[in-house]
């Protein structure tokens, strides 16, 4: 499999898909542009080659086409600023005038091309209201089929193509997965921040050092399902945190007051215990928490065991016996993923659960453990509390690091890696 550092991009045009799917504020600011910076290494890599970069990212879910809302052109300063040159810009990434732009692309230049999802063909689903199934099963196909012109005319525009957007490796989009059939595996490869997702997940999956200990956080228990059930035939330790807490003390018979819980899950709460004791999984649950009379910040809180939270009350944190246990696990782990806060961290007073977790897995790293962070509420926790730069990695794929975790071959990998 070819690699950006074997790769010399020397008068090459590279189309790189990148993840610049960053918030903008009411005035079309970045209020956030580490997935710009993330990018930085591979785009300079290729620029100080003496290659030339046809930059292609997508930007929210825009619903018609196109929508200024969602241009890239409120980036396009900020991209030239970080990447120091001036960036060109396409305001459409279709049409005879962008492949113009493309091909009189000189080496060192680059060229953002307009939001790949101001056409439908990108995601390969129409947009639209449709009277019946049949009209939208005769939408589809259209678009299926135009989706191919679409993927092909991306490819015109570049001699190699190169994924760094791991953010986007789980969709089977044009840019993400099918452009790669059109580039010969010498000439299609994952970018420096690709690389890196994909190794930090094998390294956690695959190539696993133990003690491995998963802390799986989240307010349901049914959007976690199908990871849970794989990580039970992988790990060592599965630390249940966040609002699924409550879900499991129900279903063991305890009293939860009301804290959120699934009703309708209390079987499957049961059925993953049982799970876990069949695979000899230690499966580690709460003990006590810190409840609130109302969800809200300035609430009365109190802490008493996970089972006896009185009516009228909420559990919104993990309790000090707990934080104890927990960290116990984490620091006698060598291999830990993080996925989940174990409370409503975005109110201060119920941040000292996650905090706990996380000094735990800052030591436990330091002690040679490897630890990965991943969904956007456990990047959140590790930022709040500026110790992101002491866990081994941070992803930056929520629901494609999600997927890999539970085990899904991800499109844009198997696209580069061909199997």
């Amino acid at each position: 499999m070819q690699t950006i550092d074997n790769f010399n991009f020397a008068g090459k045009k590279a189309f790189v898909r990148v993840d610049f799917n960053v918030p903008l504020n009411e005035n079309f600011e970045i209020t956030d542009d580490n997935r710009i910076r993330a990018a930085l290494p591979t785009l300079k890599k290729i620029l100080n080659d003496g290659g030339s970069v046809i930059i292609a990212s997508h930007m929210g879910r825009p619903k018609k086409n196109p929508d200024s809302k969602y241009s890239l052109k409120s980036i396009l300063a900020h991209v030239s600023e970080l990447l120091g040159v001036t960036v060109k810009f396409a305001s459409d990434c279709m049409g005879a005038e962008t492949a113009q732009m493309a091909a009189q692309l000189k080496p060192g230049e680059a060229l953002l091309l307009e939001n790949l999802r101001f056409y439908e063909e990108e995601e390969g689903k129409p947009r639209g209201e449709f009277a019946t199934d049949e009209e939208k099963a005769a939408a589809k196909k259209v678009t299926k089929e135009n989706q191919k012109k679409f993927t092909q005319t991306l490819a015109s525009y570049a001699d190699c193509y190169v994924n760094d957007a791991f953010g986007t490796a789980h969709r089977a989009h044009a840019s993400t997965a099918l452009i790669a059939k059109y580039f010969d595996e010498n000439s299609k490869m994952f970018g420096y921040l690709m690389e890196k997702e994909v190794l930090a997940v094998q390294k956690v999956m695959t190539d696993t050092a133990r003690p491995f200990t998963a802390i799986m956080g989240g307010s349901k228990v049914s959007s976690k399902i199908e990871i849970i059930e794989n990580l039970l035939t992988k790990v060592d330790n599965l630390i249940i945190a966040g609002g699924m807490t409550y879900t499991f003390t129900k279903a063991l018979g305890g009293k939860i007051g009301n804290s959120i819980c699934e009703d309708d899950k209390l079987d499957l709460a049961l059925e993953l215990l049982e799970k876990a004791k069949a695979n000899k999984v230690n499966m580690v649950l709460a003990v006590d928490a810190k409840i609130a009379d109302s969800f809200s910040n300035e609430a009365k809180t109190a802490f008493v065991p996970v089972s006896e939270i009185p009516d009228g009350w909420q559990g919104l944190d993990i309790g000090p016996k707990t934080e104890q246990i927990f960290s116990d696990v984490i620091k006698a782990s060598k291999t830990i993923l993080w996925n989940g806060p174990t409370g409503v961290f975005e109110f201060d007073n119920f941040t000292q659960g996650s905090r706990a977790v996380g000094d735990a897995i800052v030591e436990a790293t330091k002690n040679g453990a490897f630890s990965l962070v991943g969904g956007g509420d456990s990047v959140a926790c590790v930022n709040k509390f500026g110790i992101a730069d002491k866990m081994s990695y941070v992803s930056t794929g929520g629901g494609a690091l999600l997927e890999a975790i539970e085990g899904i071959v991800l499109p844009g990998i198997e696209a580069i890696r061909g199997y």
